[in-house]
């Protein structure tokens, strides 16, 4: 097998010409099936590569998506972009990965050099609502979806999930519980996830008439140590809430150390529930009750919607629903079981 093969020597191999070869290589409809199954027999056994560079330029496409994400280190993220790469694969695309950490001027130096590379199509999951770059990519036609995160009022799709009645059912078991002072680790605000979580949170504390005040609710930024941060402040309160309730997982995991370093115990002396499950929060002693997103069919769905932008169609927005987790960190006294199994029995 020869991986120096060229597209005449395909042709050769299959009896036909290269015109014919180039069409099964683009999948192009007007090739016979027989003419097909023997160019894909040459192309296998003698091992023949198209490049890549040279197919873009006669196609004008790469084959190559972009994903900037908002922080690498997160484990979420980490899984959605594992994700995105695993579909994008079986679509026949490449992907070419950004890590924001979290910072605008970062998110738009990797969208910058994604459009610079000629991507065929970009998946974003910003970090605030304000990017020019972005704002003018969408708007000059650049294929284009929002993932987890979106920007109101500009005309991208978006994919991603609904935690509000995963909240709702949060603050439901936290108050069966006996729990009545719940705080909040809210994310930035520049964010949609940030608000929209303190916003669902506040929604579902008032059938109880549970009210949030201002010092209940501590401003993060998805980052460990603002969970750390915010949480002394909530230890430091004359009354400190009896729930901390991290609206993503590092910042849970700095409420968490925090927590330790006083010397107090979880869910003994104060319960921690968090936004976004993740596989370590099993092993955490207690396991903490979390909201699980559908990561892994956020991203499948988010690459198919931008392939559907890419080849000229309408994608709709998807909306998944994200679950309950109950496990032990907030005093629950039974095995746990998701919110998904108590329904249904």
């Amino acid at each position: 097998m020869s991986s120096n093969a060229s597209i005449k020597d395909v042709a050769a191999a299959a009896g036909v010409s290269v015109a014919t070869v180039s069409r099964v290589l683009n999948s192009h409809p007007s090739v016979s099936p027989d003419a097909r199954t023997r160019v894909l027999a040459a192309v296998e056994s003698l091992g023949y590569r198209p490049n890549a560079v040279a197919r873009s330029l006669r196609t004008d496409q790469t084959r190559t998506l972009g994903l900037v994400i908002s922080d690498v280190l997160n484990p979420y993220f980490t899984e959605l972009a594992r994700s995105v790469e695993e579909e994008a694969r079986a679509l026949g695309y490449s992907v070419i990965i950004g890590n924001a950490d979290e910072r605008p001027d970062l998110q738009d130096h990797h969208v910058q050099n994604l459009l610079d590379r000629r991507i065929d199509g970009l998946l974003v999951s910003p970090t605030d609502g304000g990017s020019p770059l972005m704002l003018d990519a969408a708007r000059t036609g650049t294929p284009m979806v929002f993932v987890d995160r979106w920007i109101p009022g500009v005309d991208v799709p978006v994919v991603r999930s609904d935690g509000r009645a995963a909240i709702r059912d949060l603050v439901g078991h936290l108050h069966r519980l006996g729990h009545r002072r719940l705080a909040i680790i809210a994310g930035p605000a520049a964010t949609t996830t940030g608000s929209e979580r303190v916003d669902a949170f506040r929604e579902a504390l008032a059938p109880y008439a549970i009210e949030l005040p201002d010092a209940y609710i501590g401003q993060g930024d998805f980052q460990a140590d603002s969970g750390r941060r915010v949480t002394e402040g909530f230890l430091d309160l004359p009354e400190p809430p009896e729930v901390v309730f991290a609206a993503d997982n590092l910042m849970a995991l700095g409420a968490l150390d925090a927590i330790r370093a006083r010397g107090l115990r979880v869910p003994h002396d104060i319960a921690l529930a968090a936004f976004d499950d993740i596989p370590w929060f099993v092993h955490t002693d207690p396991p903490i009750t979390a909201i699980a997103q559908p990561t892994k069919d956020l991203g499948r769905a988010a690459v198919r919607a931008l392939v559907d932008r890419i080849e000229g169609r309408t994608p709709a927005s998807v909306t998944l629903p994200a679950h309950l987790v109950v496990r032990h960190s907030c005093g629950e006294p039974s095995e746990p079981r998701t919110s998904t199994e108590r329904s249904t029995r």
